[in-house]
């Protein structure tokens, strides 16, 4: 039995109370004795209607409790008593905060059974709620997207169907082993066409052109021609395939494939076409630039790594830390600058000429590199360049800790959503296996094992994630489980 808080108003202890306002709970084993003059406070609340009855039938009883001890006078609820005990501050400071470690969705179902109103949860617990929320819709997302691979939609027509099963084996390596197979090659085609952009750098691999001018090896420009074929013909069927068009064309990793493909067509139109149009070297400088657009590709391997999209995701969230060391280091730079400008000016080989040139020796000390090409003479100089080396590490340190805290999160998130998916389509798959033992008669002798272990997963806070027609689906869950 655990000790109850001291109330801000008059408890059972006070003379004005009597020992019949007084009644005896036992929620989960642990037994408490409740004031009813606290408890009607809340006269809408299950605890108030307890202490309010004007009979004490069974039937009237029962539909409040689990079970009653007439001899104990004691009320039996088969609840969490954790939360119970979390539950009861309500009666005594008008506001309910939930312990560490109780599932939110599953203490909004306590506060559901014991009639108490959702606006006396604090704020910062309905912050845990909302985050709980969002996360069980991201897990319902999934299974629904799993049911969508198992099922498909039997209203579909057949053009639907052939632009589903398209999308599938181009966006999703999961769903079948061709899928897979297609996801490796381009994984491995991106690191192809890496290789080859940066060995045709090299000038001993080069060759001449008609004018002297050094090109790729022509081997290497074949294997090139074949990667950005594959790329494209990969790009316009995930295209031709996808069921929201212009959502597809926005999102940030089909731009990148799409700045990976254009440079190679619109050097090929630059080559075979610009030249009646502009001097040759003008197309030249064009085709260098956009032949440096190539490293583009490189962002495509994100798409098949789960590493690099949880560091993009790691990033996107610490956008304001970011922001906080572009502040510190902006106003380090340009302090330390000004300071090294003007101590250095008594030297006669200063090599400090301006604020603005000074920019540059601030920013290699602050970030640790140190050039050499620019460096303080005097000892005032140095002294400021000692305490700007400091201020750059301890600015450049202040962020990492939350990137990594972000990484993390997201990481175990993602490793939770599918752990949660994955249960959610077992527990579906024991209902419609309890469903077909209760319709079978032949599998009614066996029906008693599994539909104990069946009922043993149900409690009152169990969550139903999907509804509707995804539930329908439950059969063909099952017929995947089995095969």
């Amino acid at each position: 039995m655990w000790t109850l808080p001291k109330p801000r108003y008059a408890n059972c202890k006070t003379s004005e109370a009597s020992e019949d306002t007084e009644i005896a709970v036992n929620i989960g084993g642990v037994r408490v004795v409740l004031c009813g003059e606290m408890l009607n406070r809340y006269p809408d609340s299950r605890l108030a209607e307890l202490v309010n009855l004007s009979t004490r039938s069974f039937d009237v009883i029962s539909a409040l409790c689990d079970d009653y001890d007439t001899g104990k006078k004691e009320f039996y609820f088969d609840r969490d008593p954790d939360a119970f005990k979390c539950i009861i501050e309500v009666y005594y400071f008008d506001e309910i905060h939930m312990k560490r470690g109780i599932c939110p969705i599953c203490f909004i179902k306590e506060m559901e059974f014991w009639k108490i109103d959702l606006s006396y949860l604090d704020e910062c617990c309905k912050y845990s709620l909302s985050e709980k929320e969002e996360e069980l819709a991201e897990i319902a997302d999934q299974v629904k997207l799993i049911l969508d691979d198992l099922e498909g939609d039997p209203g579909l027509s057949r053009s639907q169907r052939y632009q589903k099963f398209l999308w599938k084996l181009m966006e999703k390596p999961e769903s079948s082993f061709p899928a897979r197979v297609i996801a490796i090659v381009s994984f491995l085609l991106v690191l192809v066409s890496s290789v080859v952009m940066c060995i045709g750098t090299i000038p001993d691999l080069q060759v001449e052109d008609a004018e002297g001018n050094l090109i790729e090896h022509p081997t290497l420009d074949a294997i090139e021609t074949i990667c950005i074929g594959w790329f494209t013909v990969e790009y316009v069927l995930r295209f031709v395939s996808s069921p929201n068009k212009v959502r597809f064309a926005l999102a940030f990793m089909n731009v990148v494939d799409f700045l990976a493909i254009m440079p190679f067509y619109v050097v090929l139109i630059l080559t075979y076409l610009g030249n009646t149009m502009m001097e040759l070297a003008n197309v030249q400088q064009a085709v260098q630039a956009l032949r440096i657009m190539r490293i583009a590709r490189i962002f495509k391997l994100a798409r098949h790594s789960s590493g690099l999209q949880t560091l993009t995701y790691a990033l996107k969230r610490s956008f304001k830390e970011l922001g906080l060391l572009l502040m510190y280091m902006g106003i380090g730079i340009f302090v330390f600058s000004a300071l090294g400008y003007t101590m250095e000016q008594s030297h006669p080989e200063t090599l400090f000429k301006s604020i603005p040139h000074s920019f540059w020796w601030a920013i290699i000390t602050m970030t640790t590199v140190g050039y050499g090409d620019i460096y303080p003479k005097t000892t005032l100089g140095r002294c400021n360049a000692a305490i700007s080396f400091l201020c750059g590490v301890i600015a450049i340190a202040l962020p990492i800790h939350p990137i990594i805290n972000n990484f993390v999160i997201y990481y175990n998130k993602q490793k939770v959503l599918e752990t949660a998916a994955k249960h959610e389509l077992e527990l579906m798959e024991l209902q419609s296996l309890e469903v077909a033992m209760r319709k079978s008669p032949r599998l009614e002798s066996t029906a008693g094992e599994w539909g104990s272990s069946i009922r043993a997963t149900r409690s009152d806070s169990h969550i139903p994630l999907l509804t509707g027609t995804h539930r329908t689906q439950k059969q063909a869950v099952k017929r995947h489980c089995s095969s």
